[in-house]
């Protein structure tokens, strides 16, 4: 499923960066998958089997007005295709084409407690500057690390939480080793 989705997506992406488009599309592509991801039976009607392309095509052009011609035409494309369950997947795909064409690095960071704005954003300006990249900060909350930070730079993860800490002094007590 994932080839599909990088198959799709970045033909997808090609085409509206030939058009100009990839910013528009980008916005509209994650505003129809934010819909099917929040309305159930609006996921169920696209993905299901039981409706006939005809009729998902026909729901299409009444829920999707306004759109690019270039979206529209591939959201019916993945409707002929029965690939429409790939819509997240390709989302996500394309939006990972987008930020390397625009040289942005996704950093998020969680912690426990609410770490203040300024703290957040002079971390993402030292991660900007050792990269060279632009940012796309995200802080979130999850007491469930129990404390200290857990942060995710595009692919690489460091986990410095206690919650992590606390997971491989067990692990290490369970070898006999600690």
């Amino acid at each position: 499923m994932e080839e599909i989705a990088e198959v799709y997506g970045r033909s997808l992406f090609e085409v509206a960066s030939e058009h100009g488009t990839a910013d528009e599309i980008r916005e509209q592509l994650g505003e129809f998958a934010g819909a099917l991801h929040d309305n159930r039976d609006l996921a169920i009607f696209f993905f299901s089997p039981y409706f006939s392309t005809q009729e998902k095509k026909d729901g299409l052009r009444k829920a999707v007005t306004g759109a690019d011609a270039t979206l529209a035409n591939f959201l019916e494309l993945l409707i002929d295709k029965h690939r429409m369950p790939a819509i997240f997947r390709i989302r996500r795909y394309y939006d990972t084409l987008w930020e390397q064409t625009h040289h942005i690095l996704p950093v998020q960071i969680a912690t426990a407690v609410a770490l203040d704005d300024g703290v957040a954003r002079q971390l993402g300006d030292q991660i900007a500057k050792s990269t060279g990249q632009k940012i796309e900060l995200t802080a979130s909350v999850d007491p469930d690390i129990l404390g200290g930070i857990v942060l995710r730079v595009g692919n690489s993860i460091l986990d410095a939480s206690i919650r992590n800490r606390l997971e491989n002094l067990r692990k290490a007590v369970a070898r006999g080793t600690a």
